[in-house]
C-alpha cells in the first residue's frame, strides 16, 4: 500500500494539523513534506493538484486541503 503524503510550510495551522493527521492514520501510513524546508518539492506538489498546504495526497490520487494555511503561491516566494 502506498503511503499518503502531507505537505505543509511549518506555520501554526500546517503543525497543528501535521499533529493530527498522524494521530488519525498514523505515522507509517504518511510522508511528511516540509515544504517551506525543501522548496524543491513544490513542483511535484502541484503536479498532484495541492494548490494550498496544509493539504493531504491520499494513495489514490485524491487532493484534501485542510483548513487554509497558505497557497503555494506564497510558498514560493
Amino acid at each position: 500500500m502506498n503511503k499518503s503524503v502531507f505537505y505543509h510550510a511549518g506555520c501554526p495551522v500546517c503543525v497543528s494539523a501535521e499533529q493530527d493527521i498522524v494521530h488519525l492514520i498514523g505515522a507509517a501510513n504518511v510522508e511528511i513534506v516540509h515544504l517551506g524546508e525543501d522548496k524543491s518539492q513544490i513542483s511535484k506538489a502541484e503536479q498532484e493538484g495541492v494548490k494550498s498546504v496544509p493539504a493531504l495526497v491520499t494513495p489514490n490520487g485524491n487532493v484534501l486541503h485542510i483548513n487554509f494555511g497558505a497557497s503555494l503561491a506564497d510558498v514560493k516566494a
